[in-house]
């Protein structure tokens, strides 16, 4: 640890805000009105035009720099490497989504053509990814159930089962895209800031569960249909276990060698990764013995195993989705559209900033909306992106996007040419792949103990989000996750940790007092700190943790002092001589400098102009009448962590403030934002006690002000009286 020992000394007068304001002019600024904004944006000239077509068109910036002798090389050989990853992870990916595998190579291509000229990031791999496939999966089954009856549809009339699937799955891909399209048109793309870290790795976490228990069916060779909503993983396992006995011996078997064969060579990928000039593609190398040998050995009729069977061929014209679809799953397709983008952007940024460049949030989700549009209108199914596809593409030397449309030229040759090849291939081998891929996700369990350890708020958001999204399901999940990082974000802005602060002796720091053993305090000062806004929520907080600061509650001591005056009155009235001579000897004097009580003042406030006397209340009282003693002369209040005001605070405060001055307690404000100040001009919150004079830009100009106003009381303040700023 570096420690700093250098000494620095500043010379200058002690500042309030309206001293400071007098020697140092400050620039009037105008703003900016909502018409100015609007004249601005609407106004277009050759600059704007060039740079709003360089934003639109990404793949302009960088074929511009493009080097084709150093980076042509490394998208070729990136691009084939992500193929074949792609292809994979698309066949196996599209039985998340409860459709035929074929349908995922349509997702692994489409989508592509479309950010390669849209997207801002140049390492992304762009197609299937689980999460969505098993999202996109849980409304087509809803709509389209295994067992019983499909949704009263007129658009499912005349179409077979998988054809009503198919129908659904591009349908909510179109409004999937239509969603992301219209909040880049907004420019909301900071929506994601709203899904913090902590949830998205529990939702994932728990998605990767779900994702788990859908392909124990096919690792099993079990025939289970598919069930959504809450619960639905419950109710699965259930029918699991049930048939658990029925277990297809050699589904189970070759899905225990790819499981195996492929989590082994991933890591030897991953330590060796800087060594091997690309990773070994081993989901296509498994996938290529398993066709081989389950059709030389022709599983399906001798052992009973489930294959893809018959492949998709070639591209069929553009169609327009359902709009029957449409309506009745737009509550899940936004959902879908959010972890899409949100999952994208977050890999996209990763390797932005490895690689120094940057990305869009607003053109990012320009991209992907239009690319699901564009891919929904050739049956493929929600598209975003995969960490392991991605890192394909980047570890084998893929510089731009280029690589990806070589991946997307890949899948579209086994689509139109080597599809039939695939046929053979069991289901248990794509259930295999889908779950050795987990093993990220799932990992992600280790983040409890830590998040425990340093950050139990954060535990919290990630359990429940991950609990939430595990028994509801993955919409209602991540409702809950949002609901439950908005409650602990409430909850810190609600019940900050006020403090009180003292003095480091010798300097001009001041820390929490409780940290610090060898602190000074000077007598009747408190300084106290409030490190959040205050807004209607915590207005009440804010002044119950001062009260208790403080040490009394300046109301009741309002109180308790009419009833005193009541009592003097009437005391001065029966025995004015005898209260005079003896009970009120050295309280109550003929001076303007000690606490006067005004009758406007206080309410209730008796009439107290036939009381010819101002009163100290810390002297001598008579014994037949009580009032709290109040030790505090000088309240000291830290604004420099309040970076807002709202009205129901701006009330709180000034009636707080009100009731500290009638007790005569003078009330300092430091390092309040400008914005609040003008904030505070503007709402008329001075008048003739509440003035500006009481706020000061630092909090030692605020104390060493203090000092020098109460120097005559030898009992404070030596330490700092002489300190230097």
């Amino acid at each position: 640890m570096v420690t700093f020992r250098k000494q620095y000394a500043v010379a200058r007068p002690v500042y309030s805000e309206d001293s400071f304001a007098e020697d140092y002019e400050k620039i009037h600024r105008v703003r900016k009105t909502t018409l100015d904004h609007v004249k601005h944006f609407l106004t277009c000239d050759s600059k704007r035009a060039k740079n709003a077509v360089l934003s639109l068109l990404p793949i302009i910036g960088w074929m511009r720099i493009y080097r084709i002798k150093e980076w042509l090389l490394g998208d070729v050989v990136s691009g084939i490497s992500t193929g074949l990853v792609a292809i994979m992870q698309g066949l196996a990916f599209a039985l998340l989504a409860e459709l035929p595998a074929s349908y995922g190579l349509y997702t692994a291509f489409f989508p592509m053509l479309t950010y390669f000229f849209l997207g801002s990031s140049r390492h992304i791999s762009v197609g299937a990814f689980p999460v969505l496939s098993l999202m996109v999966g849980a409304v087509v089954v809803r709509l389209v159930p295994d067992l019983g009856t499909p949704a009263n549809f007129t658009s499912f009339e005349g179409l077979n089962k998988t054809e009503q699937r198919v129908l659904v799955a591009y349908s909510l891909t179109f409004l999937v895209g239509i969603f992301q399209l219209a909040m880049g048109v907004l420019q909301v793309g900071f929506i994601v800031l709203y899904l913090s870290d902590t949830l998205v790795s529990g939702f994932t976490t728990a998605a990767a569960v779900h994702i788990l228990v859908s392909q124990l069916k096919f690792v099993l060779g079990l025939t289970v249909p598919g069930i959504s909503g809450p619960l639905s993983i419950i109710y699965t396992l259930e029918k699991v276990f049930v048939q658990i006995t029925s277990t297809n011996i050699c589904d189970l078997v070759m899905s225990i060698v790819i499981m195996v064969a492929v989590f082994i060579v991933k890591e030897l990928n991953d330590r060796f990764k800087a060594k091997l000039p690309v990773p070994i593609p081993i989901e296509a190398v498994m996938t290529i013995i398993a066709c081989g040998v389950s059709y030389g050995f022709n599983f399906e009729t001798r052992y009973n195993v489930t294959i893809i069977g018959t492949m998709v061929g070639g591209y069929e014209p553009p169609t327009a989705p359902s709009v029957e679809v449409i309506q009745d799953s737009a509550v899940e397709a936004f959902p879908i559209a959010i972890v899409g983008f949100a999952v994208a952007f977050s890999v996209a940024k990763v390797y932005a900033i490895k690689h120094d460049y940057t990305i869009d949030g607003n053109q990012e989700l320009i991209a992907f909306g239009v690319s699901n549009i564009f891919g929904a209108s050739f049956r493929s199914f929600a598209a975003s992106t995969a960490l392991s596809r991605t890192a394909v593409q980047e570890s084998a030397g893929g510089k731009t996007q280029i690589a990806g449309l070589i991946s997307a030229l890949m899948t579209m040759i086994v689509t139109l040419w080597l599809g039939f090849l695939l046929e053979p291939l069991p289901t248990s081998v794509l259930g295999a792949l889908v779950i050795v891929n987990l093993k990220g996700m799932l990992m992600q369990f280790r983040e409890i103990p830590y998040l425990w350890r340093r950050d139990k708020i954060e535990c919290v958001v990630w359990v429940g989000t991950c609990l939430g999204a595990i028994l509801l399901g993955l919409d209602l999940g991540l409702a809950v996750g949002l609901g439950v990082e908005l409650i602990t974000v409430i909850l810190r802005t609600q019940f900050p940790r006020c403090s009180v602060l003292a003095n480091i002796p010798g300097t001009d720091l001041y820390k929490d007092r409780k940290d610090y053993m060898h602190i000074f305090e000077p007598k009747g000062v408190k300084i106290f700190r409030i490190p959040s806004p205050i807004f209607f929520a915590n207005v009440e907080f804010f002044r119950d943790k001062l009260i208790e600061a403080v040490g009394f509650n300046p109301l009741r001591v309002l109180r308790k002092r009419n009833k005193a005056l009541s009592k003097i009155r009437k005391l001065l009235k029966d025995r004015d001589d005898e209260i005079k001579e003896k009970g009120t000897r050295g309280s109550y004097r003929h001076m303007a400098g000690d606490s006067c009580m005004n009758d406007e003042d206080l309410d209730p406030s008796p009439n107290l102009k036939d009381l010819p006397l101002c009163i100290d209340w810390n002297g001598e009282i008579p014994l037949s009448i009580s009032v709290p003693r109040v030790d505090l002369h000088s309240l000291i209040l830290d604004f420099a962590a309040v970076s807002f005001l709202d009205i129901s605070g701006l009330k709180g405060l000034k009636t707080t403030l009100r009731e500290l001055l009638r007790v005569g307690v003078d009330v300092y404000i430091v390092s309040c934002d400008v914005y609040i100040l003008e904030k505070l001009h503007n709402c008329m919150f001075f008048d003739d006690e509440i003035q500006t004079s009481m706020f000061f830009p630092t909090l030692h100009d605020a104390m060493l002000h203090v000092l020098e106003k109460h120097k005559e009381d030898k009992s404070i303040g030596w330490v700092l009286a002489d300190s230097r700023l």
